[in-house]
C-alpha cells in the first residue's frame, strides 16, 4: 500500500488525527489529510480539482456533522454535510476509480431492543443525526460499487473533544459526577478503528465491498465508561447512576446499540480488542 494515493477528508478531525497516528506508525507516506477548507465535501469545484491533482486509489471520509443534539436544530446542514457531502465524494469516487471507505454510525438503528446489530438488520434511525448519516450510506451505495461503509459507536481518543477527555476533564474539577446508565453500546479506541481502515485498504478484498460494524469487542452504559476511566486514570470521586429520563437531551439516543462484528472479523481475519484494554492504552497516551 506504501505506493498508493489516499485522500482523507475531515484530516484534521479526531479519527483523522488517529489515521495519521497510525500511517507514521506504519511509515505509510502516500496519505493527503484535508481539512473542512482544502477538502470541502460540498464545493464540486473544489473537489474536482483535488481528484485530477491527486488522482487518488483511495478516499477515507471522516468528514461529518457529528453534533448529535446541535443537529435537531440545524437539520439542512447535518444533511448537507452527512448526506449530500457523502453523495459527492461517491460521484467523484466512481468518476476517478477510486475505492470510499466512508465512517458511519450505530446511530442509523433506533436501538430499542438488547440484541447484537447486525449489518442486515433494519435501519430506523431516531434522530436527525442518524437519519442523515444513513441517507448517506444509501447515496454511496447508489453511486458507487467501490465502497466500504463503516458504522462504528462511541468514539473517543487521545485526540479532539470527545467522552473520555470530558471525563478526565470534570473527574479533575469536581467530588461527584451522574453518568447515564440506561444506556449500552460499545466504546470505540479510534487508534483501533484508523488501524482497520488501513487493513481493509491493505486486503485488496475488492469481492468484499458493503457495510461492516466496528466498535471495540464488549459493551458497557456510559456510567460503566465513566467508572472505567476513571478507575484507570486513578481519579478519585462519585459516580452516580442516573436513567435517561432525569437527563433529557434534544435528540433521542439508543437504548442498545452494541453491534455484531463477526462479518467484519471473518471477512478480514481481524481480532478485536476488548474495550477497557483500549481505554487503558489510550488513558495511558492522554497522560
Amino acid at each position: 500500500m506504501s505506493n498508493k494515493k489516499i485522500l482523507v477528508f475531515g484530516g484534521v478531525g479526531q479519527l483523522g488525527q488517529c489515521l495519521s497516528k497510525v500511517s507514521e506508525e506504519r511509515n505509510l507516506s502516500g496519505l493527503v489529510f484535508l481539512d473542512e477548507i482544502a477538502g470541502n465535501i460540498l464545493d464540486l469545484d473544489i473537489l474536482r480539482a483535488l481528484f485530477q491533482k491527486e488522482s487518488p486509489d483511495f478516499v477515507i471520509n471522516c468528514a461529518a456533522y457529528t453534533a448529535v443534539d446541535k443537529a435537531e436544530d440545524e437539520p439542512e446542514l447535518c444533511e448537507k454535510i452527512n448526506s449530500l457531502g457523502a453523495a459527492n465524494l461517491a460521484q467523484f469516487c466512481a468518476e476517478f476509480k477510486a475505492t470510499l471507505i466512508h465512517i458511519s454510525t450505530d446511530f442509523v438503528f433506533e436501538g430499542n431492543v438488547p440484541v447484537l446489530l447486525k449489518e442486515t438488520d433494519v435501519a430506523a434511525p431516531i434522530n436527525v443525526y442518524g437519519k442523515t448519516k444513513l441517507q448517506g450510506e444509501l447515496e454511496i451505495a447508489k453511486y458507487l460499487e467501490a465502497h466500504y461503509i463503516l458504522r462504528t459507536s462511541w468514539l473517543y481518543s487521545e485526540f479532539a473533544g470527545n467522552f473520555v477527555k470530558t471525563m478526565l476533564k470534570l473527574g479533575a474539577e469536581r467530588e461527584e459526577l451522574s453518568i447515564i446508565v440506561d444506556q449500552v453500546g460499545t466504546p470505540t479506541y479510534g487508534v483501533d478503528l484508523a488501524a482497520v481502515i488501513l487493513d481493509l485498504l491493505d486486503s485488496g478484498q475488492t469481492a468484499a465491498y458493503g457495510t461492516y460494524h466496528y466498535s471495540n469487542d464488549g459493551l458497557c452504559s456510559w456510567y460503566d465508561f465513566a467508572k472505567a476511566i476513571f478507575e484507570i486514570s486513578g481519579t478519585k470521586l462519585k459516580v452516580y447512576p442516573i436513567p435517561t429520563s432525569a437527563y433529557p437531551t434534544k435528540a433521542r439516543r439508543p437504548s442498545f446499540s452494541v453491534m455484531d462484528k463477526t462479518k467484519i472479523k471473518t471477512t478480514f481475519n481481524l481480532e478485536i480488542p476488548y474495550w477497557r484494554d483500549s481505554l487503558v492504552k489510550c488513558i495511558h497516551a492522554i497522560k
